[in-house]
């Protein structure tokens, strides 16, 4: 016989025993759609490198919808994972003769598969007749490449690794040009919140410091907007006699600022790209010794001004000098001593004229290249918070080294979101994020496997019409 459940656990209660254990429930299967987007972020938040969260991410929507709806995710990330070097650009100079050094990620298959799928031989950019003039390499920064054609007169900006290429025309050089060619940098969105090239010219004058800038921003012109000249915050010390013209070095990008070293006195010089301003500071004690010093400007880890000079006079009694500009206990904001190092951290100081040129500082990491009798050796990258020094590279070389650093992917920004922030921002009402812009989200990328072995590729799909009306709202805002 076959008993109900109700009839057999009645018998059981008759016959004082316990009632038969009800049949558990089968468990409900776990899908890749049961994960919280808080666990996925923070198994994310694990990869080794931003190419194995760019792979992870494009795997599937959820994952990307994971990365993509969390703005403060990609802070994170970046905090806890060192600058994305793909290499180094070497020689500034002709591009057929300048090599491009990539890093050396053998136990990181995505790093690798990036480097392999970008465009580091430049071959975008356009020809030009074979002239031996052709393309000079400038810079690099936020994952673009700043190159000058002076047969062309033209200015590139070329991002190797998404192939996205601007070219801008040169100023006209009765209008700009004034013994000697001006310098030029390239803000992408995630600086300045449009995309446009500035030109910068100093003036040699003997007691006074003019400059010259032009911007040329596609999204407002269709030409350069050339500014007048204008005197900038000159030197406290008059120049000695025979020293009277005032020169700068090339200057250095961070973020929406440029800085230049003065020559021969002890300041430098800063644009504010924002708001096209000059104005100075003055170097701290160690780094007024500027004929024994060199030393390179950048940004720590928590964002702030920072530089880095070595003492090349001497490798076995040599410091390596790191200051930082903060606000003091009584909220003065000037320079202060973060960290010293022995040059024998970085090279052999047994050798005879051995020390270390400083290339760069990018969020917290030095990058060294180390000298013996003037020629370059080894490319280091150095951590000034835990101190770690990795050897990325090992050649004998002439010119400075030029640190190429992947960007944050325009595929792992979610476009209503930073539309929302936007707005939120522009109407007063905050929550607006200075990293990102309409800009960076006004277009949607779609992210799909290069064809030719690369890590990615993006493409891009137009907005619908009413999102297209919606973020020319915003921008004109």
């Amino acid at each position: 016989h076959f008993h109900s459940s109700s009839s057999s656990t009645a018998m059981a209660s008759e016959l004082g025993l316990a009632p038969p254990a009800k049949r558990p429930l089968a468990a409900a299967p776990t899908t890749i759609t049961g994960i919280g987007d808080d666990l996925l972020r923070g198994i994310f938040l694990l990869l080794p490198s931003l190419p194995s969260l760019v792979r992870a991410a494009l795997a599937c929507r959820t994952f990307l919808g994971a990365v993509r709806s969390s703005p403060a995710f990609r802070g994170r990330f970046l905090a806890l994972h060192p600058p994305q070097l793909l290499g180094f650009f070497i020689c500034p100079s002709r591009i057929a003769s300048h090599p491009f050094v990539p890093s050396r990620g053998r136990s990181d298959p995505d790093l690798a598969a990036a480097v392999r799928g970008a465009d580091f031989f430049l071959t975008r950019l356009p020809e030009d007749g074979g002239s031996s003039r052709g393309w000079h390499f400038e810079t690099c920064y936020g994952g673009y490449a700043v190159l000058l054609n002076q047969t062309t007169d033209q200015v590139a900006a070329y991002n190797p690794l998404t192939q996205a290429l601007h070219l801008f025309p040169q100023p006209a050089a009765d209008k700009i040009l004034f013994r000697g060619l001006p310098e030029y940098y390239f803000f992408s969105e995630e600086d300045q919140g449009v995309l446009r090239m500035v030109c910068v010219q100093h003036r040699n004058t003997s007691w006074q410091v003019p400059a010259r800038i032009a911007v040329y921003s596609p999204a407002t012109s269709s030409e350069w907007q050339i500014l007048p000249w204008v005197e900038t915050p000159p030197p406290l010390q008059p120049e000695e006699d025979g020293q009277k013209v005032i020169t700068f070095y090339p200057g250095t990008q961070v973020k929406g600022f440029v800085y230049w070293k003065h020559t021969s006195q002890a300041y430098v010089l800063i644009l504010n790209t924002a708001t096209l301003q000059f104005s100075r500071v003055d170097l701290p004690p160690f780094f007024e010794e500027i004929e024994t010093v060199q030393f390179m400007l950048g940004q720590t880890k928590d964002g702030e001004l920072c530089m880095v000079g070595a003492d090349d006079n001497d490798g076995k009694t040599g410091m390596l000098v790191v200051c930082v500009w903060r606000a003091d206990e009584h909220g003065v904001e000037k320079w202060m001593l973060e960290h010293t190092f022995a040059l024998s951290i970085f090279i052999d100081a047994t050798e005879d004229d051995s020390t270390v040129q400083v290339d760069a500082i990018i969020d917290g990491y030095v990058y060294l290249s180390t000298k013996y009798s003037g020629q370059a050796e080894s490319l280091l990258s150095f951590c000034l918070e835990t101190a770690k020094l990795t050897k990325l590279f090992d050649g004998t070389y002439t010119s400075p080294s030029h640190p190429y650093i992947m960007a944050w992917p325009s595929s792992l920004v979610d476009n209503k979101v930073y539309r929302r922030m936007v707005k939120a921002k522009s109407s007063g009402r905050g929550g607006g994020d200075p990293e990102f812009s309409y800009q960076e989200f006004r277009t949607h990328k779609a992210a799909r496997a290069s064809s030719t072995g690369g890590l990615l590729s993006i493409t891009e799909e137009d907005v619908s019409e009413d999102e297209q009306n919606e973020l020319t709202d915003i921008e004109r805002q």
